[in-house]
């Protein structure tokens, strides 16, 4: 009857755990992705001015959202923003004479590419990748540093755009901050980061690092259309 009993409640309680269990995505932190534990998720979001995350009751909802935006999961209610229109383009604060970079990771860690586009055309001026096991703040950072080498090497006073703030700080302050461990599925991507950290270290720039603001504007131009 013991037996019978423990192994009842035991049930009861695998299934009790199953039902609470969270997942948590992260769209803007310290590092960004799905998190399978609520401390995890504090360690990303802590001390992040203006985090953005939220927790789901299944892996799969977790996953989908995080290829979405934060707004649309926030406030169901609130209606998605359209796409900016070429008849617009003086409507909108954008100096459209630049540059725009981005990056995209299919997992995270998981199979990451970036690249740099004409902010007005969306002309791609350069791109790099698939790299095995990155995240998308590593590519984030070696876009915007791959721009900045390009501009400087053109002789060019174009600004930037970078819809990072993770990166943008990361850049400003001349260091990586990414906890992604370094292994051998990674090395060649680890060692443009070293690149890039050193050209950081040893270059002087006189661009101009501007924000993409994608809740106003919609998605940046440099973006690789997979949410």
């Amino acid at each position: 009857m013991y037996i019978f009993v423990a192994f009842f409640l035991n049930k009861i309680k695998n299934k009790l755990m199953a039902k609470s269990k969270k997942y948590y995505v992260v769209w803007e932190g310290h590092e960004t992705g799905v998190f399978s534990s609520w401390a995890e998720c504090q360690r990303q979001i802590k001390n992040f001015p203006g985090a953005k995350y939220k927790s789901f009751k299944t892996k799969e909802a977790a996953d989908h959202a995080f290829y979405g935006n934060y707004e649309e999961y926030v406030n169901t209610s609130a209606k998605k923003k359209a796409p900016i229109k070429k008849s617009d383009l003086n409507s909108f604060p954008i100096v459209w004479k630049s540059i725009a970079v981005d990056a995209a990771c299919s997992g995270n860690p998981g199979k990451m590419e970036y690249r740099g586009v004409d902010t007005a055309t969306g002309d791609e001026i350069f791109r790099q990748g698939p790299f095995p096991y990155g995240t998308n703040n590593v590519g984030e950072f070696l876009a915007l540093v791959h721009g900045l080498a390009h501009l400087k090497r053109l002789g060019s006073d174009l600004p930037i755009y970078s819809d990072s703030r993770i990166a943008i700080g990361w850049v400003q302050k001349k260091v990586f901050r990414s906890k992604l461990e370094r292994n051998a599925r990674n090395k060649h991507m680890f060692t443009l980061v070293d690149r890039a950290l050193k050209w950081l270290k040893t270059n002087d720039y006189s661009t101009k690092i501007m924000k993409w603001e994608t809740k106003e504007w919609g998605e940046i131009p440099a973006d690789f259309g997979r949410k």
